[in-house]
């Protein structure tokens, strides 16, 4: 997971720098003699985020470009995932340490958030499905009192495992 925080926070560094640099070409007037410059505040657009949250950032792409780019035109947050079409490849590691790696693009701002990422990995829906299976099990687990009371006796305990092996087996040589 280190490099999974690592590469997105790049990613988003590379994608705020751009468009950052894009929304001041946009702006940027030149002045003749005699001219007035007033800066708008720019605390308008940008919010703070919340304390009980975590701001992520990543570079576009994985090597830094050797020349600059200027890129003239791109209005809107849209044309800049149009022009740039950032996407970056990510390494996941299961519960056994084997790691498969995965392309994630994205096209727009909600593609970055959790939804976004998980509609486009296959192993994130996994894990994602995973997850709410287990919730499934704690949930009859804390409502479920013959079931509780089952897991209790040692004996009964067994008895539910060695069933729950069983049909382990048998769905496997189906």
């Amino acid at each position: 997971m280190m490099r999974l925080s690592g590469k997105l926070i790049n990613f988003f560094t590379n994608l705020l720098n751009r468009i950052i640099t894009i929304k001041k070409n946009t702006y940027m007037e030149t002045y003749g003699i005699g001219g007035t410059d007033v800066q708008g505040d720019a605390s308008e657009a940008i919010s703070e985020i919340a304390q009980n949250k975590t701001l992520m950032i990543e570079k576009l792409t994985a090597e830094a470009p050797f020349k600059p780019e200027i890129v003239e035109g791109l209005t809107s947050i849209d044309d800049v995932f149009n022009h740039f079409r950032p996407s970056i490849e990510v390494d996941f590691e299961d519960s056994e340490g084997v790691s498969k790696e995965e392309e994630l693009s994205f096209k727009g701002l909600a593609d970055f958030g959790v939804k976004g990422i998980t509609a486009q990995s296959h192993f994130l829906q996994d894990l994602t499905n995973e997850k709410e299976q287990f919730l499934k099990i704690i949930k009859q687990l804390k409502s479920n009192k013959l079931l509780r009371k089952a897991l209790e006796n040692g004996e009964t305990k067994e008895a539910m495992l060695n069933t729950i092996y069983a049909l382990v087996k048998e769905v496997e040589e189906a």
